[in-house]
């Protein structure tokens, strides 16, 4: 067993004004994008400059934030929504959820997109390889916070965490920092450093973080007020995972196959 190492999860207080580590992790995520995406622009014919980059990342934060909030309350604490509807705002309590904040983020590139004249996908592709940096910061947030953990377990690497119950549970946070972090950007910034079809990018994306979310849930302990939501083994996590893999595939489908009959239309007119 390894010991759990006891962080305070607030980085940094200042009188009354505390910042939490989970909370500097946002800051970590958006400005690695914010880099990485400069970077990318800064590539011929990228077809983006500074300024949009700047302004994408902006629409990006507001729709991970307002998104996350409302998937966290709606998909994981609805009976509480419907008691208190007003709660929906009480963003001080904290409760984020990636599903959420991944509608949240399509909706913005939508807004922006149309501000900026261009393509839904255009905007989906050039961004879904940042995604990765938020994502593992936020999951090493989650276990500095102490929150979030695994299912118990007998592996040599496995963790008594404070905020639990006192039995050797699964780092979880760690194993989707690796999957949903490190490998989703190895995985999409390789993948994306070579022209690809629109739609192929963010198809990708979908099916990955979707397969290994599903996988990972089966270390992660369900939230206790949920439970398991179908079959003694269904998280609400790997539920709305589902959806990602299935829209992944079609839009890698789509992409490729149209792809093929462009490059195949061309030659038949030519002969």
């Amino acid at each position: 067993m390894l010991t759990y190492p006891q962080i305070d999860p607030v980085a940094l207080q200042l009188g009354p004004l505390k910042i939490h580590w989970y909370g500097l992790m946002y800051l970590v995520g958006f400005a690695g994008a914010w880099w990485l995406a400069n970077y990318r622009a800064g590539r011929p014919g990228s077809g983006w400059n500074r300024e949009q980059v700047s302004d994408l990342i902006f629409y990006a934060a507001v729709g991970v934030i307002l998104g996350g909030r409302l998937g966290s309350v709606l998909f994981y604490n609805f009976d509480q929504f419907l008691q208190d509807p007003l709660w929906l705002f009480a963003i001080w309590e904290g409760g984020m959820a990636f599903h959420g904040g991944l509608l949240g983020v399509i909706a913005a590139f939508a807004l922006f997109s149309r501000k900026h004249n261009k393509g839904l996908f255009e905007v989906a592709d050039f961004a879904a390889p940042l995604v990765p940096i938020g994502l593992g910061a936020g999951r090493i947030g989650n276990f500095i916070g102490g929150e979030l953990w695994g299912r118990t377990t007998e592996v040599p690497w496995g963790m008594v965490f404070p905020r639990a119950d006192g039995l050797v549970r699964h780092p979880s946070q760690l194993y989707q920092f690796a999957l949903e972090g490190v490998a989703l950007f190895v995985l999409l910034w390789l993948f994306s450093s070579k022209p690809r079809p629109a739609m192929a990018v963010s198809g990708l994306f979908l099916l990955a973080y979707g397969c290994f979310r599903f996988f990972i849930e089966f270390f992660r302990e369900p939230d206790q007020h949920l439970g398991f939501i179908a079959f003694d083994w269904l998280s609400m996590g790997q539920l709305l995972s589902m959806p990602m893999i299935i829209i992944g595939l079609i839009l890698l489908w789509l992409a490729f196959n149209r792809h093929s009959e462009g490059e195949t239309q061309p030659k038949s007119e030519k002969e």
